[in-house]
């Protein structure tokens, strides 16, 4: 007994053939196989659909009942084959594709359009995704399964997720250009005690840092401002309403601000790029994972950020 598992491709594409050219000679050239292949091919389709479906004796010969119902359904069937394969190509191009990656607010702000920029122009074809949150709830969203890939601030224990060093980066302190601390090469943790500060919403890695380095130095930190995002940051900063303890990355972003080295303690945060072990990668984000290691060695990112150590991701694999 016969089974959809022993009907091939193959059989299709010279039924088909046949049909359309009336003779099994013209199908076989029209194939680019021999005479008697294609006859094989025919007699053992119809052995597995135990019908027949030409009628031989006559010339050109014709279809029978059988093989004319057959004709529209082979012609289907083999036209969502062609559609798989130049899908598959496609992928494998990657002129087509999907990549969704998480990143908090000031790498997203900083580090990532020149390596989406950089990735779009190489991949046109690939749509990207993007997700903003916290180290936190992005390792979260990783686990679950909706992050193919993201850039965060370590250290995080997930014991899921594959996490590659970026780079280190020193947190500095930012002030108006009039502010008494402007002229200051750097600070101390000490030196900020009394000065008002503007705080990052809650949530934010960077806050939560500085909540615990002034606690840790048994300071009570002065803030004016808290609730702000990382432009408003810079904003409040700007038009003198006090200074900001903020990323490297943060500080870069505007020549409004004096950007001061913060030391005693220094403080550093580390940046990851971190996708879940336990699947695969899909092409298109092995594709963006490797655009992410090209911009780390490649990119300007150590030029235009103040503190930031670059680290050389390994290769995946």
């Amino acid at each position: 007994m016969f089974s959809s598992r022993d009907l091939t491709i193959q059989q299709l594409r010279c039924f088909v053939a046949v049909a359309d050219e009336g003779q099994f000679t013209a199908a076989a050239d029209e194939l680019n196989v021999a005479q008697p292949s294609i006859s094989a091919q025919i007699n053992r389709l119809e052995h597995v659909l135990g019908v027949t479906l030409f009628h031989r004796g006559r010339r050109p010969i014709a279809l029978t009942d059988a093989g004319q119902q057959l004709v529209p359904l082979a012609r289907r069937v083999l036209a969502g084959i062609d559609d798989v394969f130049s899908e598959a190509e496609d992928l494998e191009g990657l002129r087509r594709g999907h990549v969704t990656i998480g990143t908090t607010p000031s790498i997203g702000a900083t580090l990532l359009p020149p390596l989406l920029a950089a990735f779009r122009r190489r991949y046109p074809g690939v749509a990207v995704s993007f997700v903003e949150r916290h180290s936190r709830e992005i390792a979260t969203a990783l686990e679950m399964g909706d992050l193919d890939l993201a850039l965060m601030v370590g250290p995080i224990a997930h014991p899921n997720l594959a996490i590659s060093t970026l780079a280190h980066e020193h947190l500095i302190v930012i002030v108006g250009r009039d502010h008494p601390l402007a002229t200051h090469q750097t600070v101390r943790l000490s030196d900020l005690a009394n000065v008002p500060l503007i705080y990052f919403h809650e949530g934010y890695d960077v806050r939560t840092t500085t909540e615990s380095a002034f606690a840790a130095a048994g300071l009570h930190p002065s803030v004016a401002l808290e609730g702000a995002e990382i432009g408003t940051v810079h904003a409040f900063v700007a038009a003198g309403l006090g200074a900001a303890i903020v990323p490297g990355l943060v500080a870069a972003m505007s020549d409004d601000v004096v950007a001061l080295d913060l030391v005693e303690p220094t403080i550093e945060r580390t940046v990851c790029v971190a996708y879940d072990q336990r699947h695969s990668l899909s092409r298109a984000a092995t594709a963006l994972l490797e655009a992410v290691r090209d911009e780390t060695v490649n990119g300007d990112w150590a030029a235009r950020t103040p503190g930031l150590r670059i680290v050389v991701p390994p290769p995946r694999g």
